[in-house]
Formats: structure tokens, C-alpha cells, sequence
């Protein structure tokens, strides 16, 4: 069997299940035969040897079956819009090949190796985003996907500036297009690669993006003077949500032997404001609703959604896997936890700009002749604004498709696109809350924040200088967007916290 996937591994494992040395092409050979059988029968079984969708009772004759998969390939192969990344794209591939490999798909061997090799040369094809109802499987996005293996369609250049045609992309690698035998076609669109790549890229990424905004939050924390009593950890057992608790703990790890905080220990203040106090609640809640996330995207990882199945009984059965519902609705929620993140972050942003406790109102001495940090705070209020756009449910629309055949459909690839969107705008809202936090420390000095954030605001300085006077501060926050997505500043922060870090504030 190929490598269970799992998302905190997902590259590896997939690599792991694609490497030929490894791969048993038995699963593929014995479902195939199965097909082989059933056809040799004289069966109608759906889209092998009848027509798709509205035209499922069309019977097809036999020496017209490999036509019919390639003209499903041209025929379905008209999406639109912005081509998804080349990042996605990869994984797409790579997703739709470890689908196959599971044998339940009927797939010819010739063509499921083509699509190896296509992994293998790093052969990717350009595929528009638009066009997918996310029910039938991503139909239109995967018949883009295939298009390149008959020498169709278009592949992205090998430096991925912009496409060229697959016949060329072939060509360079003195490789032939294949031919398509009966089932191939179905095989390669049904099934939900767009909306599961597009949903294990995002959550992958927030693996290591929501422990980023608890190092976030305690910077700010520690920057505005605010108390650590909110985190005791008896709070949070009388409300043991598994987020809220694991957050709190997070915050005390991190504010662990801050000088700032017994400073101030007996200032009189009661209450900091929610975006402070609340931190385990808000970013508890959206790590439970991601944790449920991902737990759909693993099970969608490990799954067949191809249409019909192939079983080793020899049954070859029409269902639904292709259905994106599952998908749709985590991808929904996944977006909205996500916007949650930034929107408590902007609100800490604010807070850090209006002069509380000895900082300097927008973190400049000299303001007037210096807007300090007001206007990141206003690119962040536009992007948590977007956000609540966004974050509006693709899932609860439905049209039908296929001239009523098709009559409930889960818009899960809307839920898909948008959802990468907003992981963009939550880093960079994120990376607006580390270049102001960081400028706020520095005013903290020579008091120093509890050894988590001493290392974060360390790694921070680093990359980016204390600012005296305006400057060209979107560069900074393009650097700090990096920092976060790379996660090597928040593994850093973990590893200082556990312990094992090598790094000195």
C-alpha cells in the first residue's frame, strides 16, 4: 500500500508514496483487469462505455471507447481566470497520482506511469483556477490537469514565467503523448485534487501560523505592559476547550522570566482589553476549528474520489465520492478561523499605536514631521476588512449542473480559492502586528520581555532595524510576511521555549 499521508508531513509522505522504486503497480494492474473484465462482459457501466453526466444512458460502441475519453478530456477542459499556482499545481498532480495508485480507479498502467513521470521531470501543466462546482470532482481543473498527457493543452515553462504548449513541454523530455484506453479520461477528472490541494497548502502552512500569533500576542502582551494573570492555568480548566488551554500555556512559556512584567507587577491596572486578555479564548477557538479542519483534509488525503470505484470483487460501482461537501464546509470554516486570527492581531496593532503606558503614540519620538506607524495599521484594517468578505460561505450556494443530473453542488473550489486568499492577508496582517510589536519593545528597553519573546523580537532585529524617522516601511513588512511563512522564526521562538534553541536574544 502507498504511504498513509499526514498532513504535518505532507510533502514527505508524498514523496514517499510518488518514488517509483517504491511504488507496487499491482493495485493499478489489478483494478485495471477488472475494468478489462467487466468490458469483455458486454456491462454498461457509467462513463466507460455510456456517455457522462445528462447523457449516462447514451451506450457507446466499443471501438469508440478511447475517443470518448479523449474528447471527456477536450470537452471538460474549459475553465478560466487566473492559472493556480505552480505550488498547488504540483501538489494537485501529485495528489491525483497517490488517488490512483490506491487501485480503486481502474486506470491503464501506461497512463498512470505518464502522470509519474510527469512528477518525476517536474512537467507541470497550467491549469485556469475558475470552472470547478466542486461536485462532479474538480472537472474542469482536471482536465486541464490531463490535457499535457495526450499532448494537449499547455504546461508552465520550466523557469514557470508562463505557459507553453504541452506538445512542446513533451518534446524536451522525448516524450510521446499517450493514448487514452476506456475509463482513462473519467479516471483523471473525477475526483477533488483542486479543492484538497488548495485546502492541505493552507492548513499545512497554518500548522506553524497559529503558534505565530501566540508569539504575536505575546509580544504585544509584554510591549503594552499587559498582565499575565489572564493566562493562569486555572482559568482555562474551568473551560478546558483544548485550544484555550494549550494557548494559555503557550503565553506563560513565553512571558517565562519577563522583567517588563514584575516591573510592573503592582501597577494598580485591572484589566487589559480583550485582545489581550482574551488570547487563549480567540486563538483557542480558531485552533480547534483548524484542528477539525485538518482531521477533513487527512481523511480527503488518504481517500478515493474517483467515479465509478473498482472493487477487487470484481463490482464496479457509481457513487458520490466526488462529492466536495466535506471539503466546502472545513474550507468555509478553515477561512473564517483564519480571518479571526488577523482580526484580534489588527486590534493589538491598534492598541500598540495609541500611546499607552510610555510608548510613544505610533512608536516615534518625533511625529509630525513623522507619521511613525500609522498607515500599516490601515493596511491592516483593509485586509481584516476584505477578509470579512471572503469569509462569506461558498458552501451554503448550490446550482444545478449537467441539465439537472448534477442537482446539488458543493462550490467547494469558491471555498478553495478564497480560503488561499485569506491565509495572504492574515500573514500580512500578522507580519503588520510583528513590525509594530518589535518597534514597541524597543521602547521597553533595558527591561527585558520573558525569554520566548527576548529570542521572536531578537530574530525580528535581525531582519529588520528599529525605526527612527518614516521610511519605506512595506519593505519591512514584506520581510516580516516572509519570516512568517517560512516558519523557521516561529521554530526558533519553540525551540528557545523548550529548551533545545541554540539562538540568544
Amino acid at each position: 500500500m502507498p504511504t498513509r499521508i499526514h498532513l504535518e508531513r505532507l510533502h514527505q509522505d508524498l514523496e514517499l508514496s510518488l518514488d517509483q522504486a517504491r511504488y507496487d503497480p499491482q493495485t493499478v494492474i489489478r483494478s485495471r483487469r477488472i475494468v478489462e473484465s467487466a468490458l469483455s462482459r458486454g456491462e454498461a457501466i457509467y462513463g466507460v462505455n455510456t456517455g457522462f453526466g445528462a447523457l449516462a444512458s447514451r451506450r457507446i460502441e466499443t471501438d469508440q471507447l478511447g475517443q470518448l475519453q479523449k474528447n471527456l478530456l477536450l470537452s471538460h477542459a474549459c475553465g478560466t481566470g487566473d492559472p493556480v499556482p505552480p505550488e498547488i499545481t504540483a501538489l494537485m498532480l501529485k495528489l491525483k497520482v497517490h488517488a490512483l495508485s490506491l487501485g480503486q480507479s481502474g486506470i491503464s498502467r501506461p497512463v498512470f506511469e505518464r502522470l509519474l513521470d510527469f512528477d518525476r521531470l517536474g512537467l507541470l501543466p497550467r491549469i485556469p483556477s475558475r470552472g470547478s462546482v466542486g461536485a462532479s470532482g474538480d472537472l474542469a481543473p482536471l482536465a486541464h490537469l490531463a490535457l499535457p498527457l495526450i499532448g494537449q493543452g499547455q504546461c508552465w515553462k520550466p523557469d514557470r514565467s508562463g505557459p507553453e504548449p504541452a506538445a512542446a513541454a513533451l518534446g524536451r523530455h522525448g516524450l510521446e503523448p499517450v493514448a487514452l484506453a476506456a475509463k482513462d479520461g473519467l479516471a483523471l477528472i473525477n475526483g477533488t485534487q483542486l479543492m484538497l490541494a488548495y485546502g492541505a497548502f493552507v492548513l499545512h502552512r497554518a500548522l506553524h501560523l497559529v503558534d505565530a500569533a501566540d508569539v504575536l500576542g505575546a509580544m504585544s502582551l509584554e510591549a503594552l505592559q499587559g498582565s499575565a494573570r489572564p493566562f493562569d492555568e486555572r482559568v482555562h480548566a474551568v473551560r478546558p476547550h483544548p485550544g484555550q488551554i494549550e494557548v494559555a500555556r503557550h503565553i506563560r512559556q513565553l512571558l517565562a522570566g519577563s522583567e517588563i512584567l514584575e516591573s510592573h507587577r503592582d501597577c494598580g491596572k485591572v484589566q487589559d482589553p480583550y485582545c489581550l486578555r482574551c488570547i487563549p479564548q480567540v486563538h483557542g477557538a480558531s485552533r480547534d476549528a483548524l484542528a477539525y479542519c485538518n482531521a477533513v483534509i487527512e481523511c480527503e488525503l488518504n481517500s478515493v474520489t474517483d467515479n465509478p470505484l473498482v472493487f477487487d470483487d470484481g463490482d464496479i460501482i457509481s457513487g458520490g465520492n466526488f462529492h466536495g461537501q466535506p471539503l466546502a464546509l472545513s474550507l468555509d470554516f478553515a477561512a473564517i478561523a483564519l480571518a479571526e486570527l488577523a482580526s484580534i492581531s489588527e486590534r493589538r496593532t491598534y492598541l500598540l499605536l495609541e500611546g499607552h503606558d510610555g510608548l510613544p503614540k505610533l512608536l516615534m519620538r518625533d511625529t509630525g514631521i513623522n507619521s511613525g506607524f500609522m498607515i500599516p495599521q490601515y493596511t491592516a484594517a483593509a485586509l481584516v476588512s476584505e477578509n470579512k468578505v471572503l469569509c462569506h460561505p461558498a458552501s451554503v450556494d448550490s446550482i444545478p449542473t449537467s441539465l439537472g443530473q448534477e442537482d446539488h453542488v458543493s462550490m467547494g473550489s469558491i471555498s478553495a480559492l478564497k480560503l488561499l486568499q485569506v491565509l495572504h492577508n492574515v500573514e500580512h496582517v500578522m507580519a503588520v502586528e510583528m513590525l509594530t510589536a518589535a518597534q514597541a519593545l524597543d521602547f521597553r528597553k533595558p527591561l527585558k520581555p520573558g525569554r520566548g519573546v527576548r529570542l521572536a523580537h531578537g530574530i525580528i532585529r535581525d531582519a529588520v532595524p528599529h525605526a527612527d524617522a518614516d521610511y519605506e516601511v512595506g519593505s519591512d513588512i514584506d520581510i516580516c510576511t516572509r519570516l512568517l511563512r517560512s516558519g523557521e522564526w516561529v521554530e526558533g521562538v519553540r525551540r528557545a521555549v523548550h529548551g533545545t534553541g541554540s539562538n540568544s536574544a
